[in-house]
């Protein structure tokens, strides 16, 4: 039971006489609403009264709702947490049993995105995603794949050369380079850094991670093909050689993915050129863990001149190549 205090009644029930308050209290310790806390004393005043009371909540009938859950609920929703915590059923009972009937019907055997899935459901597009559509889920004992949706990601930023399969595509961590390679492109060649190139996609960084999370929708059908092979491309710096080897680690089971090595090279002769020093500091606060994935796709001497320009806390970004690096 909770407690209430004697000036929370006043204030409940907008009772500034005490005379008036004081009747108040025994009309419902009589009624049963409340029953006081003697441990709490006596407030000092005549007629006295106690300064704290437990507030007595009536029983109610839980026979419907049991019923309800044992007998009206789709086997595919296990009631289990629900039968122990009823009271949670009573509060949830308008979302479960809309989640119910949908489940009856098998409106979700066809696929949909995850805020499209949600109104269906429950009318109300976020419920999923930033409401209570995750718990009712847990609580109904279903996995949210069980619903048949995809979630959206920002659609993937591409120039495509051909459609045709297989082919390669190349993934740029900057926009500048997305851009002139795709002019070098546009001009009639189709090769970069003498590969043949196909598609090119702008990763915005980081974002290339979200993006492939669905990439059979968030690009064409093309892209996703089995015999496709994709290369990546990125600032030689912690924070892309990160990027590749989360990306590869990630997707490299779904697809083809290698480095991009003849662009790569390129950049370490025009870096050789111009010197360490003269090459542009590195942004602080990078993770500079590496898991070998990255350096692994070079030579010894290679790997060497990526470290030290690391260890100097230098760079090389994209843009060190323009549209005369990428001829053959």
């Amino acid at each position: 039971m909770k407690k209430i205090k004697l000036d929370a009644l006043a204030a409940k029930y907008r009772l500034s006489e005490y005379k008036a308050l004081h009747a108040k209290v025994l009309a419902l310790i009589e009624d049963k609403k409340i029953k006081p806390v003697k441990a709490s004393g006596i407030n000092g005043k005549s007629p006295a009264l106690y300064r704290e009371y437990w507030i007595i909540e009536e029983k109610q009938d839980v026979s419907q709702y049991r019923s309800e859950l044992n007998f009206e609920i789709v086997p595919a929703i296990s009631t289990d947490y629900y039968q122990v915590h009823i009271d949670q059923y009573i509060e949830d009972r308008q979302w479960v049993l809309l989640l119910n009937n949908y489940i009856r019907n098998k409106k979700y055997m066809t696929r949909m995105s995850e805020n499209e899935r949600s109104f269906d459901i429950w009318h109300r597009e976020k419920f999923l995603k930033q409401e209570q559509g995750k718990k009712i889920l847990k609580r109904c004992g279903l996995e949210p794949g069980f619903l048949n949706f995809y979630r959206t990601t920002e659609p993937v930023a591409y120039y495509s050369v051909t459609r045709q399969t297989p082919q390669n595509l190349l993934i740029l961590e900057n926009k500048d380079t997305f851009y002139s390679m795709r002019s070098h492109l546009l001009a009639g060649n189709d090769r970069i850094c003498k590969k043949p190139v196909g598609t090119l996609i702008y990763g915005a960084g980081k974002g290339i991670l979200a993006a492939f999370s669905d990439f059979d929708i968030s690009g064409e059908p093309y892209m996703a093909a089995a015999d496709n092979r994709i290369y990546y491309f990125g600032d030689l710096d912690y924070e892309g050689i990160g990027i590749y080897e989360s990306f590869a680690k990630a997707y490299g089971s779904r697809y083809s993915i290698s480095l991009f090595q003849t662009a790569y090279e390129r950049m370490l002769e025009k870096a050789g050129a111009i010197g360490i020093n003269n090459l542009p500091v590195m942004k602080e606060g990078q993770n500079r863990r590496m898991e070998g994935l990255f350096l692994g796709c070079f030579s010894k001497l290679q790997q060497a001149a990526i470290r030290e320009i690391l260890v100097h806390d230098r760079y090389i970004p994209q843009e060190i190549l323009n549209g005369r690096d990428f001829e053959e």
